[in-house]
C-alpha cells in the first residue's frame, strides 16, 4: 500500500470540504434549509440552535464520495467489488436521510419521515448490503469475539442477528447527532482507527480502497467539525448522520469485523441503548424516567454539563473504545501463538 496516497486522499478531502463549505452554507440559507428544534429536546435549544442551516453533511459527503468513487473504479478494474459495495450502501442510506431532511425543510413536517418510512428502506438496504457482501465472499456467517479468540459459526442466524444490529447502529449514529460537534468528534477516532487497520493489514492483501475511504471520510469530517463545533454554524442533518452511520457500519463489515462496531462504536451503543432503556422503563413504570432526558447526552445537559464538556468526554470515551478494539485485533493477529 502506498501510504502517501492514503494521506493525500485525507488531505484532499479536508481541503475540498473547506472549499465547499463557504459555497454550501449560503446556498442552504437561500433555500431556507434551517434546523427546526423539536420540543422533545432541552428547551434552550430553541433559543440557541433554531434556524441554524441543516443538510450540511454535504460538506463532507461530497469529497468523501468523489474520492472514494475514484478508488472504487480502480479497485473494480482489479476485480475487487468491496469498495463499490460499501460506496453504494452509504450513498443509499444518505438518500434516505436526505428524504427525511426534505420532508422536514420543504414539506415543513418537523418530525420528517414516519418511523415506518425510515425503517423499511433502511432495513432493506442493510439486508441487501449484507447479502451482497456474503455472496461475494467478503464476509462469512461467523462472528469473531476478540480477547476470547472465539469464532461463532451462526449459519443463517447470522443475518437474523446482524440486520437489526446494523440497523440499530446506523440509527444510533443518527441519535448521537444532538449537540454541536458531538457525532463528528465521536466518529473521528473511529474513522482514524480504520486508517490504522488498513496500514497494518496491507501485507498480503489490497486494502488501499477501504483505507482511502476511511481517510477521505476522516478528512471531510475534520473540515466539517470546524463549522460544526460549538457554536455550530451548520448541522449535518439526517443526510449526513445516516450517511455517517452507514459508513461506520460499512468500514467494519468491509474487514468482516462486526465486533469493532460494538467496541469501537461504544458511544453510539451507549446513546442508542439509553433511548431503549428510557422507553422501556417509562412503559414498565407507567411514566417514570430512568434518565432526565435521552439520548443520554441530553441527560448530561440537564445535569448542567456544557456542550463542550460533553463532546470532549464522549470523544475521549470513543477513542478509548477504539483503542481497545484495535488492541483486540492486533493481539489476536500478532501475539496469539
Amino acid at each position: 500500500m502506498n501510504y502517501w496516497v492514503i494521506l493525500a486522499a485525507m488531505a484532499v478531502s479536508f481541503f475540498l470540504a473547506l472549499i465547499l463549505a463557504p459555497w454550501i452554507l449560503p446556498f442552504l440559507r437561500r433555500l431556507k434549509c434551517s434546523q427546526s428544534i423539536l420540543d422533545i429536546g432541552p428547551a434552550w435549544h430553541k433559543e440557541t440552535k433554531q434556524g441554524t442551516p441543516t443538510i450540511g453533511g454535504l460538506i463532507f459527503i461530497i469529497p468523501t464520495v468523489l474520492i472514494t468513487a475514484m478508488f472504487a473504479v480502480s479497485e473494480l478494474l482489479r476485480g475487487d467489488y468491496r469498495l463499490l459495495i460499501c460506496l453504494v450502501f452509504v450513498v443509499l442510506c444518505g438518500i434516505v436521510g436526505f428524504a427525511d431532511d426534505y420532508v422536514k425543510v420543504v414539506k415543513k413536517r418537523n418530525k420528517g419521515l414516519s418511523v415506518l418510512q425510515k425503517t423499511v428502506p433502511l432495513m432493506l438496504i442493510i439486508a441487501l448490503f449484507l447479502g451482497v457482501l456474503y455472496m461475494t465472499n467478503i464476509i462469512e456467517n461467523t462472528i469473531f469475539i476478540p480477547y476470547l479468540n472465539v469464532k461463532l459459526h451462526l449459519s443463517y442466524f447470522y443475518f437474523v442477528l446482524m440486520i437489526p444490529l446494523l440497523f440499530f447502529f446506523v440509527n444510533s449514529v443518527n441519535l448521537t447527532d444532538g449537540l454541536d460537534g458531538l457525532v463528528t468528534g465521536v466518529s473521528l477516532p473511529y474513522t482514524i482507527s480504520f486508517i490504522v487497520i488498513g496500514f497494518f493489514l496491507s501485507a498480503g492483501s489490497n486494502n488501499t480502497g477501504i483505507t482511502a475511504f476511511a481517510a477521505a471520510l476522516t478528512g471531510g469530517l475534520a473540515a466539517f467539525l470546524i463549522y460544526n463545533f460549538h457554536p455550530a454554524k451548520v448541522f449535518m442533518g439526517d443526510t449526513g448522520s445516516l450517511f455517517l452511520g452507514a459508513a461506520v457500519v460499512a468500514l467494519a463489515m468491509a474487514y468482516d469485523m462486526p465486533y469493532f462496531i460494538i467496541i469501537g462504536g461504544i458511544m453510539y451503543l451507549i446513546e442508542g441503548v439509553s433511548v431503549v432503556l428510557q422507553v422501556g422503563f417509562y412503559k414498565l413504570t407507567h411514566g417514570k424516567r430512568l434518565f432526565k432526558m435521552t439520548p443520554i447526552h441530553h441527560h448530561f445537559e440537564m445535569c448542567k454539563w456544557s456542550e463542550v464538556k460533553i463532546v470532549s468526554v464522549f470523544t475521549a470515551i470513543s477513542a478509548i473504545g477504539c483503542l481497545l478494539a484495535l488492541w483486540g485485533m492486533f493481539y489476536y493477529r500478532y501475539f496469539n501463538v
